[in-house]
């Protein structure tokens, strides 16, 4: 039986996580990814592969070596999901700013009410 891989799946793991980071800034071969854990060679290539079965990353054969590379289009399923609650989080910050906002002000008000008493 085929497992389903999804977006989701991949960013769970710190591990994917980095390498998504890594490759965020250049395309890098295999090795060059490697040598930046202290896991084994066997263990990045399957975090590779799934990285790759769920569309974030592409392996592109050049000479001898194998390169990965973002494709961060893929993202866009994390973003569509997560939007709902960021704008949830923004309503609530505003909340909040405001809130602070009023407080300051009826904290500075009283402060000058005392004064001229």
């Amino acid at each position: 039986m085929e497992t389903r891989r999804d977006v989701f799946q991949a960013i769970a793991d710190p591990v994917r996580r980095d390498i998504l980071n890594m490759l965020k800034h250049q395309q890098l071969n295999l090795n060059s990814i490697a040598g930046n854990f202290d896991i084994s060679r066997p263990a990045i290539s399957q975090h590779i592969k799934i990285l790759t079965e769920c569309g974030l990353v592409v392996i592109s054969q050049q000479g001898r070596e194998r390169y990965c590379y973002l494709q961060p289009k893929k993202m866009s399923e994390v973003n569509d999901w997560l939007e709902p609650f960021r704008k949830l989080w923004e309503e609530r910050y505003t909340q909040l700013d405001a809130l602070l906002d009023r407080m300051q002000v009826e904290g500075k008000t009283k402060k000058s009410k005392k004064k001229k008493s």
